[in-house]
């Protein structure tokens, strides 16, 4: 029987305690990985997150950078390395959130925060972390993406625009480390149902999941397994691709 298997292996994940981060974290140390905890400015939910890793059995630290800052990045390899070790996964998850608006209304700094977030964070951790991969001749670097950059739809410009050119990078980097056993992927949600949608009873939104084939919106659940899979050897011969979890509201054509 297949089983996603990530025991001894070391993963990075920014944003862990953001929505989805949290709930990557929660699986992919239920496979068994230890796991760097990275946050930017909530450091008690990391810290419950590197609590609950430890009941497991599992090595476990919370890192704090500033992941549009490259020496800040740069500063956490340092620490990741000589604390818990080189990381066999890293999964870049954490964005900037900022409001929606129409192009002519957006403000210039969205856009330059999204980029920020969204192509040179994978950049700058791709710089720091894959050369130890590369020395190791393994590695998995696995990006979140989103539907939003295949639909284009009106009011979300700036982070459509930056999710685009992270594609551009997984797929350039994708071929550049290859070579080396090193696969680079993207998981790209939907509209995702997290802990805050249940809290408020918000999971159903029937006009946008009138437009899923599945009829309703994916569960941080289902995206974490995805990219836990993406981190597995059962996903050792896939590299360079962007996988929607929306439900069948993206299917990318051939």
């Amino acid at each position: 029987m297949l089983k996603i298997d990530l025991t001894g292996r070391l993963a990075v994940i920014t944003g862990a305690t953001g929505q989805l981060g949290r709930v990557m974290a929660d699986v992919f140390s239920d496979c068994g990985a230890d796991i760097a905890v990275h946050y930017n400015s909530n450091s008690s939910k990391a810290e419950e997150l590197v609590r609950t890793i430890k009941t497991r059995g599992r090595r476990a630290e919370a890192f704090q950078a500033d992941i549009t800052n490259y020496e800040s990045v740069l500063e956490m390899q340092k620490r990741i390395s000589e604390t818990l070790g080189n990381p066999d996964i890293i999964v870049c998850n954490a964005v900037i959130q900022y409001e929606w608006k129409p192009v002519l209304e957006q403000d210039i700094p969205d856009y330059y925060s999204q980029f920020e977030s969204c192509v040179m964070q994978n950049v700058y951790m791709a710089k720091a972390f894959v050369p130890a991969m590369i020395e190791n001749k393994y590695g998995r670097f696995i990006a979140v993406n989103t539907e939003c950059s295949a639909m284009a739809e009106a009011n979300c410009s700036a982070y459509t625009s930056a999710k685009r050119g992270l594609d551009g990078f997984v797929r350039c980097f994708a071929k550049e480390v290859g070579e080396h056993n090193i696969t680079v992927n993207q998981v790209a949600p939907g509209w995702t149902v997290s802990y805050v949608d249940r809290e408020n009873h918000t999971e159903k939104q029937e006009q946008y999941d009138r437009t899923v084939p599945l009829r309703r919106r994916g569960t941080d659940m289902e995206i974490a397994s995805m990219a836990a899979f993406l981190a597995s050897d059962l996903a050792s011969f896939t590299t360079g691709a962007y996988i929607p979890v929306s439900g069948g509201r993206v299917m990318p054509a051939i």
